[in-house]
């Protein structure tokens, strides 16, 4: 197999890095890949769309939230008093 021709995704943006014009792409017989050239970010997927990615990207909505202390109490914010 020849090397692949990698070509630069005008407009796209980087899903984990959040920079523009730094994704390419390139192709083999039956996989499509894309590839960041400023954070190393890559993937890919099959020609015919049947595979998922081989895992989801770690962003603030899907990580674990940290436990809460169960002995913390909330701040309770009373008004300051009305002078008169």
């Amino acid at each position: 197999m020849s090397n692949p021709v990698k070509r630069f995704i005008a407009g796209a943006v980087c899903p984990r890095c959040g920079e523009m014009d730094k994704l390419r792409m390139y192709r083999d017989e039956t996989r499509e890949y894309r590839e960041c050239v400023s954070c190393d970010f890559s993937d890919s997927m099959a020609l015919d769309g049947s595979d998922m990615p081989s895992q989801e990207l770690e962003t603030r909505v899907n990580r674990v939230p940290e436990p809460v202390d169960p002995e913390a109490k909330p701040l309770l914010f009373k008004p300051n008093p009305v002078k008169k």
